[in-house]
């Protein structure tokens, strides 16, 4: 099945000149989605996790079904002030100044086996960011997916974990 079909893309939005990939389209397809989700959990399972740790908003949409035939638990990392309970802060900085993102204290046991989970991966600063937040809660950061890469604009190098990707797109 080819998913690309089934991943819509929007011009101009959420401002002038951006080409959103949107993965609603996606999700709403049964059969694309059992067929993303199986094929992630081949991408994502030869990591052996023990959690993955989905990134705000859609990384959630994502994580939630694969941790189920990779067996494993599912965390979630947030914009400042969505999570309840203690829990610890990570900025980094954006084209355009700074961000911040959370994760619970006690969401990571020193020493699991952690996979960075998100639905696309653009610049790379949000998965680095979410990789440098589960690795000073004590975990150990064994890869990073996405659904959708797109890979003209470089996120890839960014990083410093093994990275997949279902779907790549080479050009806006």
């Amino acid at each position: 099945m080819d998913l690309k079909k089934h991943v819509r893309q929007i011009p101009d939005f959420p401002k002038p000149g951006i080409n959103f990939f949107d993965i609603s389209t996606l999700i709403r397809h049964p059969e694309a989605w059992r067929t993303t989700v199986d094929r992630m959990a081949v991408l994502v399972g030869k990591w052996k996790p023990d959690m993955l740790a989905a990134i705000d908003a859609r990384g959630f949409l994502v994580a939630a079904p694969l941790a189920i035939p990779l067996n494993c638990g599912s965390i979630m990392i947030r914009k400042t002030g969505k999570l309840p309970g203690k829990v610890k802060s990570h900025s980094y900085g954006l084209e355009y100044g700074t961000d911040t993102i959370e994760i619970q204290d006690d969401a990571v046991e020193p020493g699991q086996r952690v996979v960075i989970v998100d639905d696309l991966l653009a610049t790379g600063g949000t998965m680095m960011a979410a990789a440098n937040l589960v690795r000073s809660s004590g975990g150990n950061v064994v890869g990073a997916a996405c659904l959708v890469e797109l890979a003209f604009l470089n996120g890839r190098k960014k990083l410093d974990m093994p990275f997949e990707a279902l779907l790549t797109y080479d050009s806006e």
